[in-house]
């Protein structure tokens, strides 16, 4: 008989504040046994990190609790503090999505995984060295004796990710809740850590809980899958039958939620928008009393390339590659040597009014639409703010009118103009984004990531989104991601960076079907057939 290690019955999580009440669980129920991985699948706010936290009592003080939740058949709510104790990191441990934000940037890795060694098994010295020393070894650091002293910021994302899961390790934990552990990575590193995963599960007989919004990885990991939405789950079942014979309408949404189809190729002829020749961003490095440059990181080496009206070109490679420091430096936010061209003109060697004036037809759209919105402006203030900073106005329109006529096009609705960024969901978020820079009706717009942070059904509403825009407007796109599919549904042609250089380049379709260089067929590997690529690039 298969042992049941987590059990989860009747579970509602509420929180109440300012005399209204909202119920962010609503009666869930799961169980774990032995040597099982189960699939929490949902959208953001559909409750799923709430319910992994609850098993152990880490919610808020705010939050209520009602149900039961037990673990090897001990009541964990309720449970006094000593037994929640002797569970957390012992029994039951965590892997969360952003480990730089898990980590604590003050202690060094030998510090932090050292903490729970002496808390949980009063190991310290050269014992917990030892031990400290296995474990890294053991999550595929390298050389893991020189890393011992390392701080969280000198480490890859791939590199803090085997860190957090290293020390969710330390205490041989029967249970590991990984809650959206590669959602921040690029697809190589990605394909790495759940290889890793897997491994260890096989080695170690974890039992996990694997918690993602992204469908395309739970038939690589879980046995069975639990689809959750608005607190509730909906469908639960074995992973094979839930994805081929889904029941539940917002399971079929879910599957179905990928973007689909190609961007409409530009006019033939299409003049070119902008160009860059042997486009170099060296940043130097200087040390001394008189900080004397003693050499440079080369984040961008000699880049040539063309971007057409109405075309987009999509910039892949791992983070690090120099993606976001080319569109910097295109743009003229950063200093750039080569030859850049916009609009016909020389813009390589503009200061001041001169690139001022090509600001409102260069635009940017970042990654994370909460980090990029002031909180403190609402979203009229926001869109309209670019209009006052060049002292544009729309002919017979008021500022909140042409906010108004925006936000209808990026599909938001004009009464909600007067709220602020943290009452909008993520995808209403980046639409605002994108209504900020295309009020200003550019000619080019850098797409930075600007899908990665989103739920894959708003990731295909943004994708629709920005290829109508173009299709409208002729606009130009540098679209930087490290999801292969959101660019197989964006670009008309493609370069590959690795290490600041271009190593492939070519139209969408010939890369993606023929890539003719190891590296680019890691990627592609990496996006499509993940088990195509365990170990391909080395992190």
């Amino acid at each position: 008989m298969i042992e049941t290690l987590l059990e989860v019955r009747d579970l509602s999580i509420t929180f109440r504040a300012e005399g209204r009440e909202t119920r962010a669980v609503d009666g869930v129920s799961l169980t774990i046994a032995r040597g099982e991985t189960l699939a929490l699948v949902g959208e953001s706010g559909s409750g799923k990190s709430l319910t992994a936290l609850a098993t152990v009592k880490l919610l808020p003080d705010t939050a209520e609790v009602a149900g039961s939740v037990t673990w090897r058949g001990r009541e964990m709510i309720g449970a006094d503090a000593r037994t929640l104790r002797d569970i957390r990191g012992n029994d039951i441990s965590f892997v969360f999505q952003e480990p730089m934000t898990s980590l604590n940037p003050l202690h060094t890795i030998e510090k932090q995984i050292g903490e729970s060694l002496a808390l949980h098994q009063g190991l310290t010295g050269m014992a917990a060295r030892e031990r400290i020393v296995e474990l890294l070894t053991k999550v595929g650091i390298r050389d893991p004796e020189t890393r011992l002293g390392a701080w969280p910021h000198q480490l890859s994302g791939g590199q803090r990710q085997r860190v957090m899961i290293a020390m969710a390790l330390a205490n041989k934990p029967e249970l590991l809740i990984a809650d959206e552990p590669t959602t921040a990575l690029d697809v190589t590193i990605q394909a790495q850590i759940l290889a890793l995963l897997a491994e260890l599960r096989r080695a170690e007989g974890l039992s996990m809980l694997f918690i993602t919004h992204d469908l395309g990885i739970v038939r690589r990991v879980a046995d069975r899958v639990a689809v959750m939405q608005a607190g509730r789950i909906v469908e639960t079942g074995p992973v094979a039958q839930v994805f081929d014979r889904p029941e539940h309408p917002y399971t079929r949404k879910l599957l179905a939620a990928e973007p689909k189809g190609r961007a409409t190729p530009p006019d033939d002829g299409a003049e070119p928008l902008l160009t860059g020749e042997r486009v170099r961003v060296w940043f130097p490095i200087k040390r001394g009393f008189f900080k004397r440059t003693v050499g440079h990181i080369k984040a961008v080496t000699d880049i040539d390339l063309t971007l057409n009206r109405g075309e987009t070109l999509g910039v892949v490679g791992e983070s690090g590659s120099g993606k976001t420091t080319l569109a910097l430096g295109l743009m003229r936010l950063i200093p750039a040597g080569g030859r850049i061209s916009f609009l016909g003109r020389e813009i390589h060697d503009l200061r001041g009014r001169g690139l001022r004036a090509l600001r409102r037809d260069m635009q940017i759209v970042f990654q994370d639409p909460y980090g990029s919105l002031s909180p403190r402006m609402s979203v009229a203030e926001i869109i309209a703010e670019g209009l006052g900073v060049h002292g544009l106005r729309e002919p017979g329109l008021t500022a909140r009118e042409a906010v108004a006529r925006q936000m209808q096009e990026v599909g938001l609705d004009p009464a909600m103009m007067d709220r602020y960024p943290h009452e909008f969901s993520g995808g209403q978020r980046q639409r605002i984004a994108i209504a900020r820079a295309m009020i200003l009706k550019p000619e080019f717009v850098v797409l930075d990531e600007p899908t990665s942070a989103l739920d894959m059904t708003v990731q295909t509403q943004i994708v629709d989104l920005l290829r109508d825009l173009q299709r409208r407007y002729r606009l130009g796109y540098l679209f930087i991601s490290h999801d292969l599919r959101v660019v197989r549904a964006m670009a008309h042609r493609m370069i590959v960076m690795r290490a600041g250089e271009v190593v492939e380049s070519g139209t969408a379709d010939e890369v993606f079907e023929r890539p003719r260089t190891e590296y680019a067929r890691a990627l592609m590997a990496a996006a499509f057939n993940l088990e195509a690529v365990e170990g391909a690039v080395a992190d």
